[in-house]
């Protein structure tokens, strides 16, 4: 929906890219351990240098292979397809799957899912959420639901059914504010949530049943002094338009320029700040904020974030030259795919099949750049990811 004016020039070498180690390998056994000296591995990634661009515009290492499974404004399995693509997530159904896709459009931006079968072909496409504006990011629970998020003042994450079955739900005990992304925490019974703010605040979520997301507790993560962190209270998660807004309420509220991504993993939480060019780590168990990433390498635009059991967290550009990177736990950071002729779009949404094997993305605007048209473009790559 909206153009990023943040970037700025790219640091030159990989010097001035920073990771910290101790926070990537046995976060949640509170390990100290350090990457080698000079912190990231030059050379390609774990599965080689990218080669040139497919039929479908995707440049890929050797091995991989894209399609085309989704256009703005064309049918797909049945469904209109929505405009500006963003958020998304796959859910294992019997022998085959689905991908679910927010909307990043006012008013009527919703989502909608694919359903595939076994063999990855199209069963069928359908809306699971109508009538609610600018869906970026958002994040799947462990009960099998995707929360849709909206990135709007004073907006709301929605609870939705990825198979269709159940009306989507609002769920305003989870803040009323300008939403990115969420990560579910199934061991210590919490959401993260993201703000996309230039001054925006990383919240937890603790419902007062796991699994019910209509009741809990919203608190603001707090400085404490150098890395160490608390989380407190938020007053009012759901203030009035003339009210103090969430990210002003708690004095010693630590603040992040723009809040995009989020992912849960091994006691860490995962977030990206495109204003602080960073991706940052929430150690649960250190109780602990540091920076894995500084920018300045092949990286640049952070934005949405997943990853995989392997340890391997893939990281999708907004700009920079229209990537997704792998930041692997030995401390690669490296493209395992790049689209070209589509500098005015954004890539979004990405997210592995349950198997693993095929991973799923958008190009939110597409080659024309067009946002609220039929720019849009969602893709599939299959390859050997690392699993």
């Amino acid at each position: 929906m909206r153009r990023r004016t943040f970037l700025t020039a790219v640091s030159a070498g990989l010097g001035a890219v920073a990771f910290s180690g101790a926070v990537w390998h046995e976060a949640a056994a509170s390990a100290s351990r350090s990457l080698p000296s000079g912190g990231l591995r030059a050379g390609a990634g774990p599965y080689g240098p990218l080669g040139a661009a497919d039929a479908n515009g995707v440049a890929l290492p050797a091995g991989f292979r894209s399609r085309v499974v989704a256009r703005s404004g064309r049918l797909t399995g049945g469904l209109l397809w929505h405009p500006a693509p963003d958020g998304g997530a796959c859910f294992a159904d019997g022998d085959g799957w689905i991908y679910v896709s927010n909307s990043e459009v006012p008013l009527v931006g919703g989502a909608s899912a694919i359903r595939f079968r076994a063999d990855g072909s199209i069963e069928r496409a359908y809306r699971i959420l109508d009538g609610t504006t600018l869906n970026c990011a958002g994040g799947r629970t462990p009960w099998n639901t995707w929360l849709s998020c909206e990135e709007v003042f004073r907006g709301r994450v929605y609870e939705t059914d990825p198979y269709g079955a159940r009306a989507a739900q609002a769920r305003p005990a989870m803040g009323r504010f300008k939403h990115e992304a969420a990560a579910c925490d199934p061991d210590h019974r919490a959401v993260y949530l993201t703000e996309d703010e230039s001054d925006g605040c990383l919240y937890r979520f603790t419902p007062d049943v796991w699994g019910d997301l209509s009741r809990g507790r919203l608190d603001v993560l707090c400085g404490t002094g150098g890395d160490g962190v608390e989380w407190r209270p938020v007053p009012d998660p759901t203030p009035g338009v003339f009210e103090r807004q969430t990210r002003h309420q708690v004095a010693a509220a630590r603040h992040f320029d723009g809040g995009e991504g989020c992912h849960y993993a091994a006691g860490v939480c995962y977030f990206t700040a495109k204003g602080d060019r960073k991706v940052w780590a929430y150690d649960t168990a250190r109780q602990t904020v540091t920076s894995v990433y500084d920018g300045g390498g092949t990286l640049d635009g952070v934005d949405n974030i997943t990853g995989l059991p392997s340890g391997d967290l893939y990281v999708a550009e907004d700009g920079g030259n229209m990537e997704i990177n792998v930041i692997t736990p030995d401390g690669v950071v490296a493209p395992v795919l790049r689209l070209d002729g589509q500098a005015e779009s954004e890539i979004t949404g990405p997210a592995f099949s349950p198997d693993g094997t095929r991973l799923y993305f958008s190009s939110q605007r597409g080659p024309s750049g067009e946002t609220a048209g039929t720019g849009g473009i969602t893709y599939e790559v299959t390859g050997p990811f690392r699993r």
